[in-house]
């Protein structure tokens, strides 16, 4: 099924896994015309990137996010099962691996998002790694992100980035950050200070490479989490999610919910500031100030 293309000029896009998956759905459009006015506010056009009815769509209008939204099931999207759903004619909330495919058809490449996938603990016994690693390989769009999610393995999340070749740069940071925490053992390949350096760098090496770029952007420091409050809270989410059995793709969800409740809210708050800080910088790139 042929793509439905509504990004303009200057788009950023955004995925639905956040709002459909990650937040109350009483707080999914809310927060999705507060990401919107973020990227506008920056001179950029939002692009909202998901399937409705199977019809993979970059640019979704209001009354299709209802749709996804008002339904009892949404599954979803990697770049694994993305074909399967299209085909079946179902709704998709597309993570950041089947985010980059769409919208690298669109010809949009630039996309904010929270957090990547990344390598799993406890990989040597079972294999999981994210799709979303992969993804940059094969799309040429740049990823703002605040690095790879806490619950994730993240120095081995770094090293295979730099196995498979992505570029991984800093915005104005030499740290490669965890979500929820500003810094992690690992770097980054260089950093920048400067939006309009970093998004010149941009489009000349998606352009060479064909292939995406890892930005890093850290969470605000008024946002961050205190690592000892952090990882007493993972422990414990932990705990509850294999009391629940939740393993696969249920597992980081079932990690994120438990989160949240633990820290009585404020794994959340913490996820949308760094969100909202992300679609600043990315629309700070898609649409660079004139000189």
């Amino acid at each position: 099924m042929p793509i439905v293309n509504r990004a303009a000029k200057h788009a950023v896009a955004l995925e639905t896994t956040l709002l459909v998956h990650g937040v109350p759905k009483d707080s999914a459009r809310p927060l999705a015309d507060e990401l919107n006015a973020i990227v506008e506010s920056q001179g950029a056009s939002p692009a909202l990137v998901g399937v409705v009815h199977g019809a993979p769509t970059v640019g979704m209008t209001p009354e299709e996010l209802d749709t996804l939204l008002a339904a009892d099931s949404v599954a979803k999207a990697n770049t694994a099962n993305l074909g399967v759903l299209m085909a079946r004619g179902q709704h998709a909330a597309t993570t950041v691996s089947a985010t980059m495919e769409l919208a690298a058809a669109a010809g949009v490449d630039v996309f904010a998002t929270g957090g990547l996938g990344g390598v799993h603990p406890g990989y040597a016994e079972h294999l999981d790694i994210s799709s979303d690693l992969a993804a940059f390989t094969r799309f040429p769009v740049a990823v703002v992100t605040s690095g790879v999610k806490s619950i994730l393995d993240v120095l081995s999340t770094r090293e295979a980035l730099e196995t498979l070749g992505v570029p991984v740069v800093g915005f104005r940071t030499d740290h490669f950050p965890a979500f929820y925490l500003r810094e992690s053992e690992a770097g980054v390949d260089a950093r920048f200070d400067d939006a309009d350096e970093l998004a010149s760098f941009l489009t000349a090496e998606l352009a060479r490479t064909g292939r995406g770029v890892v930005v890093a952007n850290p969470i605000p420091e008024t946002n961050e989490i205190n690592p000892d409050e952090w990882f007493n809270w993972l422990a414990e989410a932990e705990r509850q999610a294999d009391d629940a059995g939740a393993t696969g793709r249920a597992r980081t969800p079932a990690l994120l919910a438990a989160l949240h409740t633990v820290s009585r809210g404020r794994t959340l708050a913490a996820n949308l500031a760094l969100v909202r800080s992300n679609a600043t910088l990315a629309a700070r790139l898609a649409a660079p100030a004139p000189h």
